[in-house]
């Protein structure tokens, strides 16, 4: 599993150096930062929480490391 670094030290899976030890991650867009998501212990996705989105740049999600596929 690739090492995945977070800033928000109150999460519950924050971990010393800034590492999260979450079994899974989820990134949304901007667009749906208050959605409120039903996702199980293994990672999987529920109800609308099981959708696709589409970001043109960095700035459109809370994910830093987001590179558009070209």
């Amino acid at each position: 599993m690739p090492e995945v670094k977070c800033n928000v030290s109150n999460c519950t899976y924050w971990g010393e150096g800034n590492n999260c030890v979450a079994d899974a991650i989820l990134v949304e867009i901007d667009k749906h930062a208050n959605m409120s998501v039903d996702m199980s212990a293994d990672g999987s996705l529920h109800g609308d929480a099981a959708h696709k989105d589409a970001a043109h740049d960095t700035a459109e999600t809370c994910c830093h490391t987001f590179r558009a596929k070209h």
